[in-house]
């Protein structure tokens, strides 16, 4: 079921913690996931072949408006990580209420740190702790096909 699939952030170093005694490689990314479309599905398919879970941290509701600004995110963080959750290649969905998941990327620990290839790779947040945890960065070809604020400004449009 998929709301079991859904893991608060003080519960996700503990169930990182089981995974990895498991032998599981952990694959982590993060994001916004406003509105979703077949960039983020290509994306995230992509990501989970890169390890064993895939575990996406979603920024929360207050954090998507500091970045986005003050009319986003769209859709609330309940049903963003809920649609999330129902995904196959999505294992689990968290969240953070932090601007940059460094707090989240230090609790998980994960064998893979990806981010679309829109972001340079020296500017991934939590690099160089993955790295110091002997685990890789790595970036996948952004979809440049979709974006979120793309849809959005079609809608206007209209």
């Amino acid at each position: 079921m998929s709301a079991d699939k859904i893991i608060s952030p003080d519960e996700i170093k503990a169930v990182a913690d089981r995974l990895r005694a498991q032998k599981a490689t952990i694959v982590f990314t993060n994001g916004v996931f406003d509105l979703l479309h077949p960039g983020h599905v290509d994306y995230l398919t992509a990501a989970r072949k890169e390890g064993s879970h895939l575990i996406v941290g979603v920024n929360s509701d207050a954090s998507a408006r500091r970045i986005k600004g003050e009319k986003r995110p769209l859709v609330r963080l309940e049903e963003r990580i809920e649609v999330l959750a129902a995904w196959e290649a999505v294992s689990l969905v968290t969240w953070f209420e932090e601007d940059t998941p460094e707090q989240i990327i230090r609790r998980i620990r994960p064998d893979v740190l990806i981010k679309g290839d829109d972001w340079k790779i020296e500017e991934i947040v939590g690099k160089g702790f993955v790295e110091s945890c002997g685990g890789r960065v790595l970036t996948l070809p952004y979809n440049k096909g979709y974006s979120t604020s793309a849809i959005i400004e079609k809608i206007l449009k209209l």
